[in-house]
């Protein structure tokens, strides 16, 4: 009978023992979950504590910015920067003309000293002194202009060469021509129309934006089995700066041998003046967009600018220096059915068509001039001159 209290008591002993042992347990397992929480905290805290430090940093980074950009006059800032821009273009534009000058002086002569002054200008440039290297620059085109009308005013007609105002019946001639303003040397070939056929003759088989195709005269010339020739319409030389991205380029209509046009879609609305030959006959044209697309005729070329129309002058100057400068002319015209190509030496565009009327042509147009220039005859009477795009061809019916 005593046995069960016993035992009881016992039961109760174990399960208050088991009871604490569990208490024990599980605050043991609250501590390490509480030492481990806390450690993970303080980790994240110092992450947090390193995240906030440098977000303060780039914050004070932006606001020293901010307040530098505020402090600033952007207008004024902006300004400032286009005036450089448009001081390099406008320096480098000016340098570019007057090494085109250069060039154009060299076909007649040494230039050493215009190539000193062109390199200090160009030094100074690329130091940006703007104001001395556009100052050079004036003094070097100055020096140009001074040096080529020295050249022109010590040129003398040779005095073998006779004074004739008429164009030969056919063939070559250099001869004096006296007009109300002076006295011109003019290279000429003459050929009469029912014999010989006038043809333009291109390097390039169609149209040519860049990097095109020239040949010399002589090789015109001999390709056609020619008997004489001209250098024909403007075009952009390689050797020139401004002629980057179209290098040996014209722009101007012309149909050539091969009943091609040239640059026909951009002188729809040309103004620019073109002569045509057609058998035994000739014509001009007053702007290219007064002229078709007819492949009826033997050749079309289109330059600035028309010298005589009808037997008028049609040209007294434009304002461009290069024409109003002197220097040599080539050109081609007719009379009937008479056809003509030659050259007017030491002349402006507008001097050469005085040239021309008192030799009596109807029609005249003028053609590419300076390093251009080359005339064949039996060989070259004036030039070679540069390889060219186009040349105008007499050759036999």
């Amino acid at each position: 009978m005593r046995l069960i209290p016993s035992f009881k008591r016992i039961a109760v002993k174990n399960i208050f023992f088991a009871a604490s042992l569990a208490s024990s347990i599980t605050l043991v397992i609250l501590i390490f979950f509480f030492f481990n929480y806390t450690k993970n905290a303080k980790s994240q805290i110092a992450l947090l504590t390193t995240q906030k430090q440098s977000a303060e940093n780039t914050l004070e980074v932006i606001q020293k910015e901010l307040k530098f950009l505020k402090s600033q006059d952007q207008f004024v800032y902006n300004k400032r920067l286009q005036e450089e821009i448009d001081n390099i273009q406008k320096t480098y534009k000016k340098g570019v003309g007057s090494y085109e000058k250069l060039l154009s002086l060299k076909d007649d002569q040494k230039t050493e000293k215009f190539d000193e002054l062109f390199t200090d200008a160009i030094v100074l440039l690329s130091k940006r002194n703007y104001a001395s290297s556009e100052a050079t620059l004036e003094d070097l085109n100055k020096q140009i202009d001074e040096q080529k009308q020295k050249i022109a005013s010590q040129f003398v007609i040779p005095q073998n060469v006779p004074i004739n105002n008429a164009p030969p019946a056919s063939g070559f001639s250099r001869q004096q021509v006296k007009t109300e303003i002076g006295t011109f040397l003019v290279d000429i070939i003459s050929s009469d129309l029912n014999s010989t056929r006038v043809i333009v003759d291109t390097a390039s088989e169609s149209d040519c934006r860049d990097n095109c195709p020239v040949l010399s005269l002589s090789e015109y010339v001999s390709r056609n089995n020619a008997y004489a020739g001209v250098n024909g319409s403007y075009f952009c030389p390689s050797s020139y700066p401004s002629c980057a991205g179209k290098t040996n380029s014209f722009d101007t209509l012309l149909m050539n041998k091969n009943k091609v046009y040239f640059n026909s879609d951009n002188n729809k609305y040309s103004t620019i003046p073109l002569i045509y030959f057609s058998g035994n006959t000739a014509g001009i044209r007053g702007q290219s967009l007064e002229w078709g697309r007819d492949t009826g005729v033997d050749a079309v070329i289109a330059n600035q600018g028309l010298l005589l129309s009808g037997g008028n002058i049609a040209f007294g100057g434009d304002g461009d220096p290069k024409k109003g400068s002197k220097g040599a002319r080539s050109f081609v015209g007719n009379k009937g059915s008479m056809a003509y190509i030659g050259v007017v030496h030491n002349a402006t565009v507008a001097e050469a068509a005085h040239a021309l009327k008192a030799l009596g042509l109807e029609n005249a147009l003028n053609l590419d001039d300076g390093g251009s220039t080359a005339l064949w005859y039996s060989g070259y009477k004036v030039g070679p001159g540069r390889n060219i795009p186009n040349a105008v061809l007499f050759v036999r019916k």
